[in-house]
């Protein structure tokens, strides 16, 4: 199965209104990175046993560790959780800038230093979290 038919199905299995959610953002995702990698982690670990949510990735970007070594990610990541969506920023290096400069304009949402996580999607301001998205995606490339 390909990586958009392993999204689509995704989407397509969560429950309503959070696939109609999911759908929208990965279109806007989609519109503001019309040309980046398409990811698909299933949350399974090499054992085949589950460790985390599935995730949708956007883009690509390096991670460098202390040890020298440096591993491709990517940078938007998109995820069911069992009270709503998260919406995952990677790369940024300051850890408090999302909060500190989306947290308060964004609206009923949990704001951590790479993270958006909110129950649905009209609680939230969509243009703030487009503006989040493109800052996002522009530190970390």
């Amino acid at each position: 199965m390909s990586i958009q038919d392993q999204i689509q199905e995704y989407i397509t299995n969560q429950p309503e209104p959070k696939s109609s959610d999911m759908q929208e953002l990965h279109n806007i995702i989609l519109k503001l990175m019309p040309e980046c990698k398409l990811w698909f982690l299933d949350g399974k670990n090499e054992e085949g046993k589950i460790v985390s949510n599935p995730n949708i990735g956007y883009g690509s970007y390096r991670i460098h560790y202390a040890d020298g070594t440096a591993r491709e990610f990517y940078q938007i990541g998109l995820s069911a959780n069992s009270t709503g969506i998260s919406v995952y920023i990677m790369g940024i290096e300051d850890k408090k800038h999302l909060l500190q400069t989306y947290g308060e304009k964004i609206g009923k949402a949990s704001v951590t230093g790479y993270c958006i996580k909110f129950k649905k999607l009209k609680d939230i301001n969509i243009e703030i979290l487009k503006a989040a998205l493109q800052d996002g995606a522009k530190r970390s490339a």
